[in-house]
């Protein structure tokens, strides 16, 4: 049996255990985060069926967490929130989420929009690539595929070209790629943008990625 891996962001001590009970019950394999800073470096040590997703976070808000988890993944969102104004929900649904329920909830109900999210995104796969040249990025899978090779590169490079190639034509200052990849914990020197350019043109053994002297880098649109 093909058990559904959910990543719970929620604060309140009391939800996070009824929700995780329910769930497991449920057969569902269960990950928790109670902060926004902890959601993110949850969501990239697996690959998640669902993440349900509170807005009112310590340090990062739902509704900042969704926007960085959909610069990468299509992966299903459903919020839980208290949150019940018509503006909130529409600001959920204009970021993409799949559903948004609001506390206090029923967990029948909730269990069942899960199940229904899930049989969705089974009935209709997302396809989640960027094609260029021969280079292939499996967002969702992190996967790099040079040629039909896949090449080993880390989370950081990894992001590093998915922004890239994300805004073909477009100069991405060392400061906006620190700013978007960098953003919660980095202090130091803006070079580190340099190195990890110099590590990425190595392993694809391909010079997709033009130097703008004195501003940044560009990956040119593809034709």
């Amino acid at each position: 049996m093909d058990l559904k891996r959910i990543l719970i962001v929620e604060d309140d001590g009391d939800i996070q255990e009824l929700l995780q009970n329910f769930l497991e019950a449920a057969n569902y394999i269960v990950t928790l985060a109670s902060d926004g800073v902890e959601a993110i470096s949850r969501f990239h040590e697996k690959k998640y069926d669902l993440v349900l997703l509170d807005v009112l976070l310590p340090k990062i808000d739902g509704y900042s967490i969704c926007e960085l988890i959909r610069k990468e993944s299509t992966v299903p969102i459903i919020m839980v929130t208290a949150l019940d104004s018509e503006a909130n929900q529409i600001k959920g649904f204009d970021l993409e989420i799949d559903d948004y329920v609001t506390k206090p909830f029923s967990m029948e109900i909730l269990l069942r929009k899960i199940s229904a999210v899930l049989r969705r995104t089974a009935a209709k796969p997302r396809c989640n690539q960027i094609s260029y040249q021969g280079l292939i990025l499996d967002i969702d899978g992190y996967q790099t595929c040079m040629n039909g090779k896949i090449i080993d590169l880390t989370l950081r490079e990894f992001e590093l070209l998915r922004e890239l190639l994300t805004h073909q034509g477009k100069v991405l200052t060392r400061q906006m790629l620190l700013n978007r990849l960098w953003e919660y914990d980095f202090y130091g020197d803006e070079r580190v943008v340099d190195t990890h350019i110099k590590n990425l043109r190595k392993k694809l053994g391909v010079d997709y990625i033009e130097t703008i002297r004195g501003v940044g880098y560009r990956i040119d649109k593809e034709n």
